[in-house]
């Protein structure tokens, strides 16, 4: 419960209908995408500006109550999961465009916009926004930036990292923080600004952002292909990057496209049935590069790699082709899927997933294995389907106790538990496996600087104190 003399407080701050308490409220903005925790905040608030977010932190700060920063909930790893009776502060009403500048092609947005409208306005404008995944329709830029999303374009446009060209930050000591102001070059010392990117909430509150927009790209071209075995996905991926810039080179399994078929309804890419499947996008630029792209299809299926494969002919059956892979993962949510987003050197694939399935293999005779992935950046995701006859509880414990393994070979391999999803509640107890003692301390120093109290999204990506 919210002590009465709190709610007053923020009652004064936004006003009444900006404070929400039923209990649906709290069920809705209390969680993320992960099914493994109840929610449980003491109240939901809705800023709607900067200055509010800091009168709300700053209240917080001085009763010691802990806060959630909530945007649009997509997350995987529990990241905005509250559960422990913390304050969600949700940033859907800072959804503004503030300022659009076409000569440096940077637009300044509140943290609440959604990613796809932010698509959108770039498309208006001739230019384009290139940080895309299956959630942009309800994602939102300060949760993308504060988890440095990744997606379907990383191999060609980098992480989202790449495309903030400033913040503006409270933190968890009450301070506003501009940072970087969208300047191309900005050689003054630390740049604050890309601690906060990834940083999950547990440094301060993303309020707004400068974003770097690019040209458009010209038409493009998918590629669907049959493929023999998994090591045979990174010679067709050397094939194609040595000679043509791909914007995009997906993976995904039969399983994977069995799943998507019948729950979709969408139509096979092909009559033949292969283990794995590649996804290629590139730009045409003419027919010759067209030429090049069937020309380097001919040799993969010369040397056995690629047992059958189709090129898009039309915007339309592109789109088709891309919904194979981009509908995988709504598809899963039916299965209750325990998620491990799992990344390394693309060269150490094969022998990594090699591995990784003897593993899975072994520990999960019955389990059905979803694998699908960004392999033109490294990225693996591994699904777990939940069979019918185990508990949640059950699963969860059962897959948590294989995730450690997993773990294992991702150090190994010099990997990282997690690839674009970030660790929050779900992965903190594996991030020893990418990160050293040394660094998750200085982590804690760091989060000890900007949230001295330590409020901000307690317990999320590393512990407060050493375990």
């Amino acid at each position: 419960m919210l002590p009465p003399l709190i709610t007053k407080q923020l009652v004064t701050i936004l006003g009444e209908e900006r404070l929400l308490l039923r209990s649906e409220d709290l069920q809705y903005y209390g969680l993320d995408r992960t099914t493994i925790w109840q929610a449980n905040p003491c109240a939901v608030v809705l800023p709607g500006s900067i200055k509010e977010v800091q009168q709300i932190v700053l209240l917080a700060k001085e009763h010691n109550l802990a806060i959630v920063p909530s945007g649009g909930r997509t997350g995987l790893s529990g990241g905005a999961v509250a559960k422990d009776g913390e304050i969600v502060i949700a940033l859907d009403r800072l959804n503004k465009i503030r300022e659009f500048n076409p000569l440096d092609r940077t637009v300044t947005v509140g943290a609440g916009m959604i990613t796809e409208n932010l698509q959108n306005f770039a498309v208006e404008q001739g230019l384009f926004y290139p940080v895309d995944f299956a959630s942009t329709g309800s994602s939102q830029i300060g949760g993308n930036i504060a988890t440095n999303a990744g997606g379907i374009n990383v191999i060609r446009y980098g992480m989202t990292r790449q495309w903030v060209a400033g913040l503006t930050v409270v933190t968890g000591a009450g301070d506003i923080l501009e940072l970087n102001r969208g300047l191309m070059k900005n050689n003054t010392g630390y740049d604050f600004r890309h601690l906060f990117i990834g940083s999950e909430g547990t440094l301060g509150l993303i309020c707004e952002a400068t974003i770097q927009l690019t040209r458009a790209p010209e038409e493009t071209a998918v590629m669907v292909l049959g493929i023999n075995d998994f090591p045979t996905v990174l010679d067709v991926l050397q094939t194609f990057t040595s000679k043509i810039d791909l914007t995009a080179f997906e993976f995904f399994s039969q399983l994977a496209l069995d799943k998507v078929v019948a729950h979709q309804g969408h139509a096979v890419p092909f009559e033949t049935k292969t283990p794995f499947y590649a996804l290629l996008e590139f730009e045409t630029k003419g027919d010759e590069v067209l030429e090049l792209a069937m020309s380097l299809f001919e040799h993969c299926v010369e040397q056995g790699w690629v047992l059958d494969g189709v090129v898009s002919q039309s915007l339309s059956q592109a789109s088709a082709l891309w919904k194979l892979r981009e509908d995988i993962s709504e598809t899963l949510w039916e299965f209750q899927p325990y998620k491990n987003d799992i990344s390394v050197r693309v060269s150490r694939m094969p022998d990594f997933l090699d591995e990784v399935n003897k593993l899975v293999e072994q520990r999960y005779p019955d389990f059905e294995i979803v694998w699908y992935g960004h392999i033109g950046d490294g990225n693996l995701h591994l699904n777990i389907l939940r069979p019918v006859h185990l508990s949640n509880d059950d699963f969860v414990a059962q897959c948590g106790a294989v995730s450690n393994e997993v773990g294992q070979l991702v150090a190994k391999y010099e990997g990282s538990v997690s690839a674009e999803h970030g660790v929050g509640l779900l992965k903190k107890d594996y991030l020893h496996y990418s990160r050293s003692a040394s660094e998750i301390s200085l982590m804690r120093a760091v989060k000890a600087v900007f949230d001295p109290n330590g409020i901000l999204n307690p317990g999320k990506l590393i512990s407060a104190k050493q375990d």
